[in-house]
Parts: C-alpha cells; structure tokens; sequence
C-alpha cells in the first residue's frame, strides 16, 4: 500500500468520523449524557458542602470530538440572580 493510499484511506476514516458525529440523534444523546453528568457532579459537590458548580456545558464538533465543563462559584449564581431580579415584597403593604 502506497503512501497516498495509506493517506485516502485516513482521511475516510475522518469523513465518517465526522459525519456520523454530526446526526441529530448522536447530537441529542451526547447533549443528554454530558448534563446527566453535569447534575450528577453538582450534586456531588454540593454533598462535599463544596462552593462550586459545572455551569456550563460547550460541545466541540471536530476530530475528535469535545466536551468541555465551565466551572463558577455558586455565590456568583445567587449575586447574579439578585441583581437580575427585583426583590420581592415582604408584605401587602410594601406591594401596594
């Protein structure tokens, strides 16, 4: 086998890599397996009285494939939360 066949051969490989990556359903069941496991570690975490939660999740569609975790203390999720939304009334009279 010659050098540019090794190479052909390589580089389809590498197309069916990417297509069968790319069908909706591997799409969804890898989206549903990486926040399994996001809820799984945050619960972990919080069990371990640990300050920090998985955030966010960011899926990467080349060779190979990615998943990448981002991490933020859970005190900047309560700040933004109160910054984002006005405060609730304590009672009727502060309502009125």
């Amino acid at each position: 086998m010659s050098i540019l066949d090794k190479a052909k051969e390589i580089g389809d490989k590498v197309n069916q890599s990417m297509t069968s990556f790319s069908s909706d359903e591997v799409i969804a069941n890898t989206i549903v397996k990486a926040v399994e496991k996001q809820e799984k570690v945050n619960l972990l975490l919080k069990q371990k009285g640990c300050n920090y939660r998985v955030s966010d999740i960011e899926l990467g569609m080349g060779i190979p494939p990615s998943v990448t975790f981002g991490v933020r203390r859970e005190s900047e999720h309560t700040k933004e939360a109160e910054v984002s939304s006005p405060p609730a009334p304590t009672s009727q009279e502060d309502a009125n």
